[in-house]
């Protein structure tokens, strides 16, 4: 049987240790994603979701636990190697796009690439085939500022996929969208997802969306359960 492509193990993450105002996020948090599963995270604001992800993709570090990507136990390595497997392996999308403001929508997915050793023709060749795939090939000479919120969010799906990483955590990924926009660039996302096979934790309040998704899981008081 294959590794799960992410396993996350008995997690604690706390804030103001030994302050009045301590904050435990996380307490004892268990999850694995298989690959080619979608996993929709659901909690409300505050909840710790975003810290959660950014522990899973190697963002920041638990107080205690184990976080393994494809059965590599990826707590003791050194901040270098976390950098790379991070770089190498992880796609994050976020609410807002985070789209760099003077490149186009093809040169924002080229530019990762270029920086993971790829050649400048192969890359343009994988960032217009991301855009086709999502309908927007046509706007890629575009820079963000003429793009549509929709159309933003797509492009950083496809940056986000570039260097095809095995595990994508998205946090809200459309939740900046109005709901008519919002459900078709979900359906964008989730096309893109299942068509490359990788494993997917996708966080998000709308349970409409959520249960479209393969799994549900709550974390509501620093422990996750199913939803």
């Amino acid at each position: 049987m294959s590794n799960p492509t992410l396993a996350v193990s008995d997690l604690t993450k706390g804030y103001n240790h030994g302050l009045p105002n301590e904050v435990n996020v996380l307490q004892g948090v268990t999850l694995s994603v298989e690959p080619g599963e979608v996993v929709a995270l659901v909690a409300p604001s505050g909840a710790g979701k975003s810290t959660l992800l950014h522990i899973a993709g190697l963002l920041d570090t638990p107080d205690s636990g184990h976080v393994s990507i494809a059965g590599t136990d990826m707590t003791q390595l050194s901040d270098r190697k976390r950098t790379a497997v991070r770089r190498e392996t992880v796609g994050f999308i976020y609410q807002f796009h985070h789209l760099l403001p003077e490149f186009t929508a093809l040169e924002n997915i080229v530019l990762p690439q270029l920086a993971n050793g790829v050649s400048d023709k192969d890359a343009q060749a994988r960032a217009m085939a991301l855009l086709d795939k999502v309908g927007i090939a046509a706007r890629g000479s575009h820079r963000p500022a003429a793009l549509s919120g929709g159309e933003q969010q797509r492009v950083a799906f496809c940056r986000a996929l570039a260097n095809e990483p095995s595990l994508l955590l998205a946090d809200e990924p459309t939740g900046n969208l109005d709901p008519e926009t919002s459900d078709r660039v979900f359906e964008a996302l989730l096309d893109l997802v299942r068509e490359t096979g990788l494993a997917a934790v996708i966080a998000t309040h709308n349970l409409e969306l959520a249960a479209r998704m393969d799994r549900q899981v709550r974390l509501s008081a620093g422990v996750l359960e199913p939803l």
